[in-house]
Order: structure tokens, then C-alpha cells, then sequence
């Protein structure tokens, strides 16, 4: 049974929609129903509130956070159960029929709690990627799927498996990104017309 609570806890914190409750406490409305549709946030910041945005980032990944972290603490083994469920939690809440974000800020919340040394090796990864690209969900996707190599690259083997399913359920996510960018479609940051 510890691999299912490990899931139950990572999927229900993981489905707190914080980017919609976020925005409708400060009366902001919505924020499903501007940019992406996403919950977030990217797409937060689209309502000009940065701070938001911020709140947003550091408690996506915190939602992340606390289910691997109790895992390991209470069901040894089972964290990288708690960290695939967390992102899946967020990407598809079921308090919001089963839509939400595209799982970044989550999915680099559960890296760092699974390898933080693979975290940080990304988070480079991101940044050169954004700076050469300029294109937010070309950094996202290319982190994503790095992020098992660079595990295992610093010796964290035991992570790539969750690592894996973390980086299928963001590229699920960013399907209609990646058909922009096979377009050449997919606006750069900056653009009023980026949709994260």
C-alpha cells in the first residue's frame, strides 16, 4: 500500500490549482481565460501581477517538494511515486476537470527534491537554452528531457525512471508548442503573442 499513498499524497497536493486561486484572491478573475489557458505561471504573469507569478512559481514547485519528501521520509522507496504523481496532479487536477498547467515549475520542484545537484545542472541547461533560443517552451522541453541524463551522469540512477514519466507528462503538455514550433510559429520571449 505505500506506493499508493505515496501516489495519493503526490496527486492530491500536486492538484492544488495555486496559479486560479492565486489570481481570484487578488481579483484578477480567471486566469484560464486569458493567454494559454494555463494555470501557470507563465500565464499568470500575463495579468501583469509579477509578484503573483513568483508566488506561483515557488509554490508549484513546493507541491512538488513536500510529497517526495515525506515519501522518502514516511515510505522509503516511494518517492519518485510521489514525484510522477505530483506533476500528473498538477497538469490534470480534477477540481478543474482534469486541465491545469504544463507541469514545468512542478517538475523542477520534484527534480530537486529527488537529485537537487541534477536540479541545479538543469536549471543551467534552461538558462543557456532560453538565452540561445529565446523560445520559453523550447528551454522547458529541452530541460525536461535532459534532466534523466544529467541524473544519471551525477549518479542518481535510481531517479531516471520518475524522471522519465516527469518528462512524457511535460511534453503531453506542451504538444501545442511543439506543433508551433514544427510550424515556426512558436513567438520568442518578449513577444505579446507568446502563448507559454
Amino acid at each position: 500500500m505505500e506506493p499508493f499513498f505515496a501516489a495519493l499524497l503526490g496527486f492530491a497536493l500536486g492538484s492544488i490549482p495555486f496559479g486560479l486561486i492565486l489570481t481570484r484572491a487578488a481579483g484578477l478573475g480567471d486566469v484560464r481565460k486569458i493567454g494559454s489557458g494555463s494555470i501557470g505561471a507563465t500565464n499568470v504573469l500575463r495579468t501583469g501581477n509579477k509578484g503573483l507569478a513568483a508566488a506561483t512559481v515557488l509554490l508549484d514547485a513546493a507541491k512538488a517538494v513536500i510529497p517526495v519528501l515525506v515519501a522518502r521520509a514516511v515510505w522509503p522507496g516511494t518517492e519518485g511515486i510521489a514525484a510522477v504523481a505530483a506533476v500528473a496532479g498538477h497538469c490534470f487536477t480534477p477540481w478543474l476537470a482534469f486541465k491545469g498547467g504544463k507541469g514545468f515549475a512542478s517538475a523542477a520542484g520534484a527534480l530537486a527534491a529527488l537529485a537537487w545537484p541534477a536540479m541545479l545542472a538543469c536549471a543551467a541547461i534552461w538558462g543557456m537554452t532560453l538565452f540561445l533560443s529565446r523560445i520559453s517552451s523550447v528551454s522547458s522541453l529541452v530541460s525536461v528531457v535532459a534532466a534523466p541524463v544529467v541524473a544519471w551522469g551525477l549518479g542518481y540512477p535510481q531517479v531516471i525512471p520518475p524522471l522519465i514519466a516527469i518528462a512524457a507528462i511535460v511534453i503531453v503538455q506542451h504538444r501545442a508548442n511543439i506543433g508551433r514550433l514544427m510550424r515556426g510559429e512558436e513567438p520568442k520571449v518578449g513577444s505579446s503573442s507568446a502563448k507559454p
